[in-house]
C-alpha cells in the first residue's frame, strides 16, 4: 500500500468514526430533550412479546380510519362477543361491502348496495359471525367529513343505514364535520398534520373536532375524566406483532400500545382496552409514529386507564385474488376489507381479524378483576329482579339488578342465547308482534358463567298498521309536508337530502318505521 493510499484509508476510517460518534451524540441529545421517544428507540431493537394487563374483557372496543374503519366494522359485527363496548368508524363503510361488488363501489362517494351485505349478516349470524342480536346492545360511533372524496358521505350514510337495521338507534351516534376531507379529525395541531380540507399524508388534521374523544366518550360514556393535555404519565411500548400476523398476510413486524401508568403489568387497577386501527398509508412504515402520537387517543387513555393497542400493517406488492375486484396488490398497507387474504376476511377466523382478536385476548388474559388484583373465587350468583321494562310490536326490553363480581351478562330467550350486555339492561329486537317470549339472564366474570335467573315472560304489542306509504327523496318529503324542518335537517344529515326514503302514514304522523315506530 502506498503512503498516499494509507493516508486516504486513515482519513476514511476517521471520517466514519466521526460520523458514528456524531450520530451517537445527536441521539443522546434528542433523548435528553424528549424529541426522540423511547418507543422510537425500541423499534431499533428486537421487540418484546405483547404483554398481558389487568384489562376487563367486557371493556374492549375498536375504532379505525378508512381501511381501519372498514376493519373496525368487520370486527364489531363478526366478533361482537369480543368487542363488547362497541366500535367506531371514521370515514369507512358498510360491513361486507366489497364481497359482491367492486371495492370502488364502496369508495369515491359512490352509493354501494347493502342488500347482499345485510342478507349475509342475517345468514351468517351465530355461525360465520357472532349472533347479530349482540349489535342491539353495542355502542356504535360514526364520523365522516362532508368534503371526503376518497370514501365519502354517501358510503358512510350506507353504513349508518346498515347499522340502523341491526343496531339500536339510541346506541348509534353519527357526527359529520363540514369541509373535512379524508382524514382523522383532531382539535390540536400535531407535528406534520394537515389542514382539515387536505387529504394528504399523514391523513391527520386539526378540524377543531376531537375525534378520539368523541368515539371514546360514546363507547365508554360521557363520564370519562378530562384528557391529559400536558405530559403523559404512561408510555408507548412496542411488541413483536409477527407472532400474530405475518407479512405475507399484510402484517407489520412490530405493533405498539399506549399503556397508562396505572395499567402497567402487575397493576391492581382494572383497565379498559381500545384497539385503534390506522388507515391506508398510515402504517408505521409510512408515517412513523404519527398515528400513535397525533390522533389524541393517548391523551384520553392516560386519565381513564385505557390501554390503546395500535396494530400495524405493512406494504404488500404481491397481487392477491380478491372477492370481486380481481387480482390486486396492497402497496398502501391497508387493512383487508376486500378479500386480499382469504375468502373469510370479514368472518370469524379471517386471517387479519383472528390475529387482532388474538392480540386482544393476550392483553385481557391478565384480567384479575377488582379488589386490589384479587380475582373472584367463584362465578357470580344469578341476577335478581329480572323484569320486562318496555315492549313494542317488535321488541322486548329487560332490566335486572347487578350481580356481585359480574363483568357481563348473557341473555337467553326460550333457552337460547340471544345476546350479551355489559350493563343491567337489554333490548331483544326483531320479534313477532302479539307474541309472548320467555327470558332468563346469567352473569359472567373471570371465573366463568353463573346459573340463569328465574324466567320472566314478555309479550310484544300488536302491530300497528299504516294507511299509506310514499317513497321519495328526503327533500321531496319535506316539500310535500311530510317532514318538518327539524325532521328534514335530521334525515338529510343522516341519509342525504337526495336519498330515497319510504315514509309511512300512521294516523296523522309520518314515520320511516313500517311498524309505526318513531322517526329515526
Amino acid at each position: 500500500m502506498t503512503r498516499n493510499a494509507a493516508v486516504r484509508r486513515a482519513n476514511d476510517n476517521h471520517a466514519l468514526w466521526e460520523t458514528l460518534m456524531n450520530a451517537r451524540v445527536r441521539r443522546h441529545a434528542l433523548l435528553a430533550t424528549g424529541l426522540l421517544t423511547l418507543a422510537t428507540v425500541a423499534t431499533n431493537a428486537q421487540a418484546a412479546p405483547l404483554q398481558a394487563y389487568n384489562v376487563d374483557p367486557a371493556s374492549v372496543s375498536v375504532s379505525g380510519l378508512s381501511s381501519g374503519g372498514f376493519m373496525a366494522a368487520q370486527l364489531g359485527v363478526a366478533y361482537s362477543s369480543i368487542f363488547q363496548a362497541g366500535f367506531g368508524v371514521f370515514a369507512g363503510g358498510p360491513f361486507d361491502c366489497a364481497r359482491n361488488q367492486n371495492y370502488t363501489a364502496c369508495m369515491y362517494n359512490a352509493t354501494p348496495s347493502i342488500t347482499t351485505p345485510n342478507a349475509n349478516i342475517n345468514a351468517w349470524s351465530g355461525n360465520q359471525i357472532d349472533n347479530k342480536s349482540n349489535l342491539t346492545n353495542r355502542k356504535i360511533y360514526l364520523w365522516g367529513g362532508t368534503s371526503d372524496s376518497t370514501v365519502g358521505p354517501n358510503v358512510m350514510n350506507k353504513l349508518k343505514a346498515q347499522m340502523d337495521v341491526f343496531g339500536t338507534a339510541a346506541n348509534i351516534k353519527y357526527d359529520t364535520t363540514s369541509g373535512a376531507a379524508h382524514t382523522f379529525p383532531t382539535d390540536f395541531a400535531g407535528t406534520g398534520n394537515n389542514a382539515c380540507s387536505s387529504a394528504a399524508s399523514p391523513y391527520i388534521s386539526n378540524c377543531s373536532f376531537d375525534g378520539a374523544g368523541a368515539v371514546l366518550k360514546h363507547l365508554y360514556g360521557a363520564g370519562l375524566n378530562a384528557r391529559n393535555t400536558g405530559t403523559l404519565g404512561g408510555s408507548v411500548v412496542s411488541f413483536d406483532q409477527s407472532a400474530y400476523l405475518s407479512a405475507a398476510n399484510g402484517g407489520g413486524a412490530t405493533g405498539y400500545a399506549y399503556v397508562p401508568a396505572n395499567c402497567a403489568s402487575g397493576g391492581a387497577t382494572v383497565c379498559k382496552l381500545h384497539v385503534a386501527l390506522h388507515g391506508c398509508q398510515q402504517s408505521y412504515g409510512k408515517i412513523g409514529d404519527k398515528y400513535i402520537q397525533n390522533t389524541g387517543y393517548n391523551k384520553w387513555a392516560d386519565t381513564n386507564n385505557i390501554v390503546i393497542l395500535y396494530p400495524q400493517t405493512t406494504v404488500d406488492n404481491t397481487s392477491h385474488s380478491t372477492w370481486s375486484s380481481g387480482s390486486v396488490a396492497n402497496p398502501n398497507a391497508c387493512w383487508d376489507w376486500i378479500g386480499w387474504y382469504g375468502a373469510n376476511a370479514d368472518q370469524k377466523g379471517g386471517t387479519q381479524m383472528a390475529a387482532l382478536v388474538a392480540m386482544v385476548n393476550k392483553v385481557t388474559s391478565g384480567y384479575s378483576g377488582g379488589g386490589g388484583g384479587t380475582p373472584p373465587a367463584t362465578v357470580p350468583a344469578a341476577p335478581a329482579g329480572l323484569s320486562v321494562s318496555a315492549t313494542t310490536a317488535s321488541s322486548v326490553s329487560l332490566s335486572w339488578s347487578a350481580a356481585s363480581t359480574a363483568t357481563s351478562y348473557k341473555i337467553y330467550r326460550g333457552g337460547a342465547n340471544v345476546g350479551t350486555s355489559t350493563g343491567t339492561s337489554y333490548t331483544d329486537s326483531g320479534l313477532t308482534a302479539s307474541t309472548s317470549y320467555s327470558y332468563t339472564v346469567s352473569a359472567l366474570n373471570a371465573v366463568g358463567e353463573g346459573v340463569q335467573s328465574s324466567a320472566v315472560s314478555g309479550a310484544t304489542q300488536a302491530a300497528v298498521s299504516y294507511s299509506q306509504s310514499v317513497t321519495a327523496t328526503v327533500t321531496t318529503h319535506y316539500v310535500a309536508g311530510r317532514l318538518t324542518v327539524t325532521q328534514y335537517n335530521q334525515m338529510g344529515a343522516k341519509y342525504g337530502y337526495n336519498a330515497n326514503m319510504t315514509l309511512y302514514l300512521c294516523g296523522s304522523t309520518w314515520t320511516n318505521s313500517a311498524t309505526c315506530g318513531p322517526l329515526s
